[in-house]
């Protein structure tokens, strides 16, 4: 199947409209940006310089990363610090995620990492250890963690399923045919649909969620075979966003896609049967309306929520 795409790529390095966000100003932005300072936490708003960062902030949603601020891989795409042996992990840093949590009363978190291969156990237990403090925490947040692939290692991506958050997610992030061009060399894409298909073997209840960045030179059909791809290994949750070129050192982008293409790639991914998919220019794989309906999911709504989409053009 072919998604045609109505308005040709844009080339022009200049953002089109629909890109442009506001500048992030909030009492809410700023006290969580102190709190997270205080308690020497990392969030992958700030380090992925996200564009929401003033939404979702000022809404009360905030992604933590832990396991440091520095990965051991260097994925073209990523704005993201690495070296190859990376700080010690901080031993107080479960607790204090935890806390931070706590203290914003938020009713759904989403917990990233860097990747630390570096370490025998690639920081599994770590991961795990901020789950668990925060289920003690904050009881009623709902817990989603974006996780390392841990290298196929499925012992350790036990020790992630066994500490139970709501949703675990691993991105596939592009299309196969363009996966060394913008992923590190120790990732890949069949690596990461392995390890969504073993979350499913692992804990057949546990939803899984994933996700595609459009505009580094992917076609519609190479879109569809990701879909299908993930589909097959069990994903639940899919999330597709503009790809948008953090520094000059960094792969440019190849295309400004319409958001009619990205309505398209939501019709297509409904289609194969995803629960639900946020797709929009402006949404990455942690984005605050897409967590709302994750959330109401979980607790036993379903279908698609129409009705909440922000006005902005930027889909859930």
């Amino acid at each position: 199947m072919t998604t045609s795409d109505p308005t040709p790529p844009r080339k022009s390095r200049e953002k089109p409209p629909w890109l442009k966000v506001r500048l992030p100003g909030s009492d809410r932005y700023h006290d969580i940006k102190k709190r997270a300072r205080e308690l020497n936490l990392s969030t992958v708003c700030e380090e992925a310089r996200c564009p929401n960062i003033g939404e979702c902030w000022g809404g009360g949603t905030a992604t933590f990363m832990v396991m440091g601020d520095t990965c051991t891989r260097g994925c073209r795409f990523c704005a993201v610090k690495t070296a190859k042996r990376p700080a010690p992990l901080d031993p107080n840093e479960p607790a204090h995620t935890a806390a931070a949590i706590a203290e914003m009363q938020l009713d759904y978190v989403v917990i990233t990492s860097v990747d630390r291969d570096d370490l025998p156990d690639q920081g599994a237990n770590h991961f795990a250890a901020v789950i668990r403090e925060v289920r003690l925490a904050a009881p009623k947040t709902k817990i989603e963690v974006l996780i390392p692939d841990f290298r196929r290692d499925y012992s350790l991506l036990a020790r992630i399923v066994e500490a139970a958050p709501e949703v675990i997610a691993q991105n596939l992030e592009t299309v196969e045919r363009l996966t060394a061009y913008v992923r590190d060399a120790k990732a890949g894409y069949r690596q990461s649909l392995d390890v969504l298909a073993e979350v499913k073997r692992q804990n057949p209840s546990m939803l899984t969620k994933s996700s595609l960045m459009v505009g580094v030179g992917e076609t519609p059909d190479e879109m569809h075979a990701a879909m299908a791809d993930l589909r097959a290994a069990g994903v639940d949750f899919l999330t597709i966003g503009q790809y948008l070129q953090p520094t000059p050192k960094h792969i440019p982008v190849e295309a400004f896609v319409h958001p009619d293409q990205f309505a398209a790639y939501e019709a297509l991914g409904l289609s194969l049967g995803f629960a639900y998919v946020a797709s929009g220019p402006l949404v990455r794989s942690s984005y605050k309306a897409g967590e709302f309906f994750i959330a109401r999911y979980i607790e036993g709504q379903h279908g698609v929520m129409r009705n909440d989409r922000p006005a902005d053009g930027a889909r859930p």
